[in-house]
């Protein structure tokens, strides 16, 4: 069989790579090895684990918002999947809205495993064992990544979990130690503290999500703490060891935490296993990642890699734009320049997203920064929606030019989208304070954080 373009895999990247050729008059082939379309997004990892957290949240704010008349304490026997009822719908939602969406644009969709012969032939193995075998004059590599799961670490997926197994354990446990701070292991030891569970966070890093803003970073860590958390920085784990029903982490300075389960989150690679790649010419780099140019294309032109598979930033949003945009090019289909301004976010409690330049670039780059600066709990919306911690900063050049913005609190992912839109039209600060924004809401973090670069004006020129 022939096809314009074979796309492998059919995550948020494939998908959008699919659907764009589709819509462009192409014949399109996706192959996921997984009965069900959407990839570790929908099943493992960004829609189960937000799915999660949801319900986390929900009950720590009928907590506080009700001052504590109602105090939802879970049972310590509860099953794990007495929370994962509303996940089950929600996952069978969206890889239903991923099915229709690819039927509806003509897309065929086959259940296999692909493995390339020549940079244009592919051999799709089906779960019946048989092989068909696919011309295809565009490939996109779109297989995502998996959990980095080093020799000397017993992850049996029992005791010892990685961020795929994680969700599958039968009872919510009484305590988890994580391993690592990055962006996935923080979302999950806040997600199971605020479920009550004990979690202790171990990693080399002084604080979690240590790549961010430090002060954006510092209020995760004091949320995280305020709700039994216990984070321990500057330490690794040297050996991790189960016996009977206790997992055993000896630190580096010797000292051993004992917990019931334990989570190992430190790094993800590559899935290129099975593909092939040397029979299409295509090398991985040293860290076992598909190098590609900036049109998304490996070294073999008709051959093109979105997603995971090129490394960072390995965000769900930006890897539907990579998708999309390797069609639009293998297709010869016109495009605009890819903006550089790409919202980061994380489903930490809080939550924390940014967009643009940090303080610390923008003193970099221009010798001074102008920070403005909003408390949640200090507005009228944070104070009835029992928002009691959280900051957002418009962070402006000499000129007070909005280069960028961070928030954290609840509700952060959504923010950060207005001042995405600011930095984009060149506004200055003055322009929140000149503009009208609803009472009482979050959005009004915005103006307060503008008052206080106005007022550090005022300072100056006095």
């Amino acid at each position: 069989m022939k096809f314009d373009m074979l796309v492998i895999g059919s995550g948020p990247a494939g998908q959008k790579a699919a659907i764009q050729a589709a819509k462009a008059g192409a014949s399109v082939l996706v192959v996921e090895q997984v009965a069900r379309p959407g990839g570790a997004c929908v099943h493992r990892g960004t829609i189960p684990s937000k799915t999660l957290r949801e319900t986390a949240v929900a009950l720590g704010l009928v907590r506080r918002r009700s001052a504590g008349a109602f105090d939802l304490k879970l049972p310590d026997d509860l099953k794990l999947a007495s929370l994962m009822t509303r996940l089950d719908e929600v996952v069978a939602a969206h890889q239903k809205f991923i099915g229709e969406q690819l039927e509806r644009n003509g897309v065929e969709r086959w259940h296999g495993r692909a493995r390339f012969v020549t940079p244009n032939l592919i051999d799709i193995r089906g779960t019946d064992g048989n092989a068909s075998r696919v011309a295809a004059k565009f490939v996109v590599i779109a297989t995502g990544s998996q959990p980095r799961n080093p020799d000397d670490v017993p992850i049996d997926h029992e005791r010892v979990l990685d961020s795929d197994s994680i969700l599958s354990m039968a009872y919510l446990p009484q305590s988890l130690v994580v391993i690592g701070s990055g962006v996935i292991a923080t979302e999950y030891a806040c997600t199971f503290s605020a479920l009550g569970v004990q979690v202790t966070m171990i990693d080399r890093s002084p604080r979690p999500l240590a790549f961010l803003d430090e002060e954006l970073s510092n209020e995760v860590k004091a949320a995280f703490e305020r709700d039994g958390g216990t984070y321990l920085g500057g330490r690794t784990a040297k050996v991790i060891e189960t016996e009977g029903g206790t997992v055993f982490t000896t630190l580096d300075d010797g000292r051993v935490i004992r917990s019931e389960k334990l989570l190992y989150c430190l790094g993800r690679v590559a899935c290129l296993a099975g593909l092939n790649l040397d029979a299409a010419g295509i090398t991985p780099d040293a860290r076992g990642l598909l190098a590609v140019d900036q049109h998304l294309r490996t070294s073999v032109p008709n051959i093109y890699a979105v997603g995971d598979v090129i490394g960072p930033p390995s965000l769900a949003a930006t890897a539907m734009e990579q998708g999309r945009r390797a069609a639009c090019h293998a297709l010869g289909l016109p495009l605009s320049s890819s903006s550089q301004l790409v919202p980061a976010g994380v489903y930490s409690i809080p939550e924390v997203a940014s967009v643009g330049m940090t303080e610390a670039q923008v003193r970099e780059k221009y010798g001074h920064a102008i920070v403005g600066r909003a408390r949640f709990e200090e507005l009228a919306r944070g104070q009835i929606s029992a928002i009691e911690h959280g900051l957002l900063k418009l962070v402006c050049d000499p000129e007070e030019r909005v280069l960028g913005v961070q928030v954290v609190c609840e509700g952060a992912t959504e923010l950060v989208h207005v001042g995405q839109v600011a930095i984009i039209a060149g506004w200055r600060a003055d322009a929140f304070v000149e503009n009208i924004f609803n009472f009482p809401t979050l959005a009004e973090a915005y103006r307060v954080a503008a008052f206080d670069v106005c007022k550090q004006r005022a300072k100056r020129a006095a």
